[in-house]
């Protein structure tokens, strides 16, 4: 790949150094009264630009069929992915590969970003050795960070390579379940400012934005179970937790821009100093962080919380660094910021649209906590089976992250055919169009959580529910996740019913930016019960 690139930038060199010898003699010849011969001048120079870019993308457009690997018609200069001003989110065009090789009954595919070759595994098996079996040749994610020159980005999401092995093998025991029954009780406390602000909104009949209610819940959770600190989000509007957070999710046309460009040109966007957080975010986090920490360390403190374990990390274990402790306490927040506000915001929906599901849920809540005296222990959430369905089918017909990306680090060899993926090329597994593959999953579109049950548990295919990944890259954080929605669900069913309001459009339309949300909002009426 590395060799044909060069031989192709060399032809483009050739073409443009012919066209410049023309171009000097043009000069040369031509009169500065000769509107003519500037006017060729002009046609000429354009000429042999158009040509020189026109090879270069004939040269990268051919690169899958050279390759074997089934490919799609592309177009000049964007490749397969379509022209911005047509507003397709990626998640949409990838799922839309994903159905078109799936309809030509291909078991993999290749597509262009521009002139940058990606890869689209579709048979499940490959999808599994991809993410498990294979995962040396894929290990990393190959997203720009510029680790030089920001603080906050030296986590899990973003490392790659022996980096990111030992990291992860450090964090791992972070996430045990001993450690998160170490953090229920924290977890636990920050329902109750969630449950006084829905009795205010039900006792005025009052419609719920419910994703606004989940963040700030969710919000509460990070701050209180990351840095230790009561962020009071249902109290303080404008608390910095909370617009922070929703600053680094914010997207506009410039964000996208440097983004696109870094993807594309990894190693000038290094040059050039492009970063992806904006300072005033890092500084944030940055500052929060060193003061925590300072502050329990000079004065001995000690809380059941993520900052705590990490601290002990770093201060006993001597197993961590200022720069680590800091990007790990920033990814743990980011992750659990919006991605699990989205899920719950979607499991409401669903839920205030299926009473039956809403009512089935809810009497295993009370079953449930009635062996536990009424009590919401960590034990008790782990024997509510059905909350675990009805959690795991949100998570499969609205994944928050939709596509699961993967850098190739080494040549592979395709095991059904003679292709080879070769290092450097960038891997797209799309999740969304996994999740609503009707061969996967009958009626994808029907939200039923009995797919998940322990009956049919063993007929979901291995690699086509991937809500968190899988493979030694899955998320760190699932048990945090998963811990935090029963808790929030336990919450709202045990003391109010949940139905539409009639500000929510159905059927949904979903909003794929970073996370997975839904266009206009999640409006809903809530009655005590």
């Amino acid at each position: 790949m590395v060799a044909k690139s060069k031989q192709c930038r060399q032809v483009v060199l050739t073409i443009v150094n012919i066209g410049r010898t023309h171009l000097h003699h043009f000069l040369l010849t031509c009169t500065h009264n000769n509107k003519l011969d500037i006017m060729l001048l002009i046609i000429l120079l354009f000429t042999i630009i158009y040509f020189a870019i026109y090879y270069y993308f004939k040269q990268q457009f051919s690169y899958w069929s050279r390759r074997s690997v089934p490919g799609l018609e592309p177009s000049l200069p964007f490749g397969n992915i379509a022209p911005p001003w047509k507003n397709i989110p990626p998640t949409i065009q990838y799922a839309n590969f994903y159905k078109e090789f799936k309809t030509r009954r291909q078991k993999h595919g290749g597509v262009y970003l521009f002139g940058k070759p990606m890869y689209i595994p579709v048979d499940p098996d490959l999808i599994r050795n991809i993410l498990v079996k294979d995962f040396q040749y894929f290990s990393g994610r190959g997203i720009h960070f510029n680790a030089e020159m920001q603080q906050c980005f030296d986590n899990l999401f973003f490392l790659d390579g022996p980096r990111w092995k030992v990291l992860r093998q450090k964090l791992t025991p972070t996430f045990s379940s001993g450690k998160m029954k170490m953090m229920f009780n924290t977890m636990l406390d920050c329902t109750k400012p969630l449950r006084k602000k829905l009795d205010e909104l039900a006792d005025n009949e009052e419609v719920i934005d419910i994703k606004d209610i989940l963040a700030k819940f969710t919000t509460d959770v990070i701050g209180s179970c990351a840095f230790g600190i009561e962020c009071n989000t249902f109290e303080t509007e404008d608390s910095d937790f909370r617009k922070y957070g929703k600053k680094v999710f914010e997207e506009n046309a410039f964000k996208a821009l440097k983004m696109m460009f870094a993807f594309n040109y990894e190693n000038l966007a290094k040059k050039l100093g492009v970063t992806i957080l904006d300072k005033e975010i890092e500084d944030f986090f940055v500052k929060i962080s060193m003061e925590t920490y300072n502050y329990r360390v000079r004065n001995n403190i000690k809380r059941k919380d993520f900052m705590q374990i990490l601290i002990e990390l770093k201060e006993v274990e001597k197993n961590l660094t200022m720069k680590e402790l800091i990007s790990q306490v920033f990814a743990f927040f980011v992750a659990g910021f919006d991605t699990s506000s989205a899920t719950l915001t979607f499991c409401l929906f669903e839920l205030a649209s299926n009473f039956d599901i809403q009512d089935r849920l809810r009497q295993e809540i009370f079953e449930v906590l009635n062996e536990y005296n009424g009590e919401i222990t960590y034990e008790a959430i782990h024997e509510m089976k059905y909350m675990e369905q009805v959690i795991n089918e949100t998570l499969r017909k609205y994944p928050v992250v939709a596509m699961i990306l993967r850098k190739c680090s080494q040549d592979y060899q395709v095991p059904f055919s003679n292709s080879i993926i070769e290092a450097g090329t960038f891997t797209i597994i799309s999740a969304m169009g996994l999740h609503r593959d009707p061969e996967h999953f009958p009626n994808p579109e029907k939200f039923d959580p009995d797919r998940f049950s322990e009956a049919n548990l063993s007929k979901i295919r291995a690699g086509t529910y991937l809500p968190f990944g899988d493979g030694p890259r899955i998320c760190i954080g699932v048990r945090f996740g998963m811990m935090q929605a029963k808790i929030c669900l336990i919450t709202l069913l045990r003391n109010f019913e949940f139905s539409l309001n009639t500000q929510t459009k159905v059927p949904l339309e979903l909003d794929f930016g970073f996370i997975t949300n839904a266009k206009g909002g999640v409006w809903l009426n809530c009655q005590k019960l």
